[in-house]
């Protein structure tokens, strides 16, 4: 018998399976995306619904991986005929609360094991999840590796509806930063946003406790003189208060500051929602005051829109949707991910990665 990742099958909305080649004349030319089924508050059947939204508005494959019976069972009556969505079959979940490294060691054949697999095996593209981003970032670091110079995968994304040009990282995955980190996210936002917002030489800024050079501990200090003789388009430090007035389109930060920025953005939104709909109760009719409190909350926390965010820093590409996603935001960071494998993001990385490396360190030096 050949492994779990070569026994794929179509399923049609009669929900019985159908072996097919994932090499057809119909797919071979599609995007593949590898999807941990399990992933998710709402797994399996929202992230089912997601991928048949994205197969058929995107035009890509999708590999759904988990258990094979229970997929089968959440894609009845969801998946219509012809439809590219595959499943393989991965027997093992990874929970909620279980320790990220311990259980991608324990649980091979998992989901987003199993997933990553897929793309280092060259039968997917990509892959996504919305279950534990520990895991993620374990199962992705070991099986596809990092990038050249980048010894820990990186989280970024845009951080406020308020400021949709403004990329933040690292926003959890680094905690306790040297320099050399923080120029690996320097670099990395701003191919990011350079390839994905369109805007050819975005601005790089450092996170820090006042705007004048020589802030901040030795460490932030050490990546101001990097960022300055790394050739990107660095304006020097910002402070929080800059971050929602967008003052650089790449702000870079230690992954423990960034998870707070986060963290904090997120309950400001709701705590405000909550307050007007309480102050204002009475005072304002009522469609008009849910629809002021739902704006603020959008407005004031992380863009859900997009669904995720990309796990950089892996040799391969990998999104971490967001754990509560529904259909539509599962869909949303199968699109993240096509795009990134069609604008060879990855290539892109690596080459300005040599590129900047080279420069900062040959200027620090000399």
């Amino acid at each position: 018998m050949g492994s779990a990742e070569n026994r794929g099958s179509w399923v049609g909305s009669s929900g019985k399976a159908r072996e097919q080649s994932a090499g057809t004349d119909d797919t071979r030319s599609m995007v593949r995306i590898a999807i941990d089924a399990m992933g998710g508050d709402h797994a399996p059947l929202e992230v089912v619904k997601g991928a048949v939204q994205a197969a058929r508005e995107l035009g890509v494959e999708v590999i759904l991986t988990g258990p094979r019976l229970q997929i089968e069972e959440a894609m009845k009556g969801v998946v219509p005929n012809g439809l590219p969505v595959r499943v393989v079959d991965a027997p093992e979940i990874i929970n909620d609360g279980e320790h990220p490294i311990l259980a991608v060691m324990r649980k091979p054949k998992s989901s987003v094991n199993v997933a990553a697999r897929l793309v280092k095996e060259g039968q997917a593209d990509a892959l996504v999840s919305a279950g534990s981003t520990g895991a993620l970032m374990i199962s992705s670091y070991q099986t596809l590796g990092p990038l050249p110079g980048v010894d820990r995968p990186i989280i970024g994304g845009p951080f406020l509806q308020l400021a949709p040009q403004t990329f933040v990282l690292d926003m959890g995955a680094n905690v306790g930063c040297q320099a050399h980190h923080l120029l690996n996210f320097a670099i990395t936002g701003s191919v990011f946003v350079r390839e994905f917002l369109g805007i050819p030489e975005p601005t790089i800024a450092l996170l820090n406790v006042g705007s004048e050079e020589g802030k901040g501990t030795e460490v932030m200090k050490e990546a101001y003189e990097l960022l300055k003789g790394s050739g990107l388009n660095f304006i020097g430090n910002v402070e929080g208060m800059d971050i929602p007035l967008g003052k650089a389109n790449v702000i870079v930060c230690d992954g423990f500051v960034g998870n707070v920025l986060l963290k904090f953005s997120e309950g400001m939104g709701r705590c405000i929602s909550s307050w007007l709909n309480t102050e204002l109760a009475g005072r304002v009719d009522g469609d008009t005051l849910n629809n002021l409190t739902v704006e603020l909350a959008r407005l004031l926390s992380p863009a859900e829109a997009a669904g995720g965010g990309p796990l950089w820093g892996i040799d391969g590409v990998a999104v971490v949707g967001h754990g509560s996603s529904k259909a539509e935001q599962v869909a949303a960071a199968i699109r993240e991910a096509k795009l990134a494998v069609e604008s060879n993001f990855i290539g892109v990385l690596r080459a300005e990665m040599e590129r900047v490396h080279k420069a900062a360190y040959n200027n620090h030096h000399g």
